[in-house]
């Protein structure tokens, strides 16, 4: 994900922006604690877990986790938290609830992640077997067919997460708004899988490439 050229953003710049969101996310975990909010503290935990994603690829399984794609990871977590908490002292409160545009930003870029992540996958299966051949015309479908499917699992979740806790009588982790709220996802997930489809895949050749030598190796043995 080549930010530096296309933003002008130095890899350095991009590290440094990815450990401010992670400093920022304990913050916001510690928040959540203070407010004895469930939902801020799972959903900011969650979202730390993830950040350690792209280290742990690279160091134990060779998958090249550049700064851009660790940028790309970080902020959709981080916006996906940040949405949860709002601003501490204001009397917006969670951007979820109270700025309209926030779920559809934040589901763009985490459907963005789940579309990369099939693309990278699929791929590096297609030239690592000889049996398989997946022309681009495909890719582009299956791209946007494995967003959607994964987008409606989380809807499912979302939802019985949901109707379990207003059975308990707790605050939900997560919260369904309705159907048109559903529909709605389903589009912006879609809308991220089109970016990925059309000008996301020749950033992960990289991510491909390991794939496809681990695939191999396996192979081998």
């Amino acid at each position: 994900m080549n930010l530096r050229k296309r933003l002008g953003i130095s890899a350095h710049r991009q590290r440094q922006l990815t450990h401010v969101m992670e400093v920022l996310l304990v913050g916001m975990f510690f928040i959540g604690v203070e407010r004895r909010s469930g939902g801020i503290m799972v959903n900011t935990a969650v979202a730390l877990l993830v950040v350690q994603l792209p280290p742990l690829l690279e160091r134990d399984y060779n998958i090249p986790m550049d700064a851009g794609l660790t940028l790309w990871i970080t902020a959709a977590v981080f916006l996906h938290a940040l949405g949860t908490v709002g601003i501490p002292g204001s009397e917006i409160g969670s951007f979820y609830r109270n700025v309209w545009w926030w779920d559809h930003l934040t589901h763009a870029l985490s459907s963005s992640i789940v579309a990369a992540v099939g693309y990278a996958t699929a791929r590096a299966i297609d030239e690592h077997s000889d049996s398989i051949t997946l022309p681009p015309k495909f890719m582009f479908v299956y791209i946007l067919l494995f967003v959607l499917a994964f987008g409606v699992f989380w809807e499912v979740v979302e939802f019985a997460l949901d109707q379990t806790a207003r059975l308990l009588g707790v605050r939900g982790v997560l919260t369904q708004y309705g159907l048109e709220d559903t529909m709605l996802d389903l589009i912006f997930d879609t809308i991220g899988a089109v970016v990925v489809a059309i000008w996301g895949t020749a950033h992960l050749t990289g991510v491909v490439d390991a794939v496809r030598l681990r695939l191999d190796s396996r192979t081998s043995e």
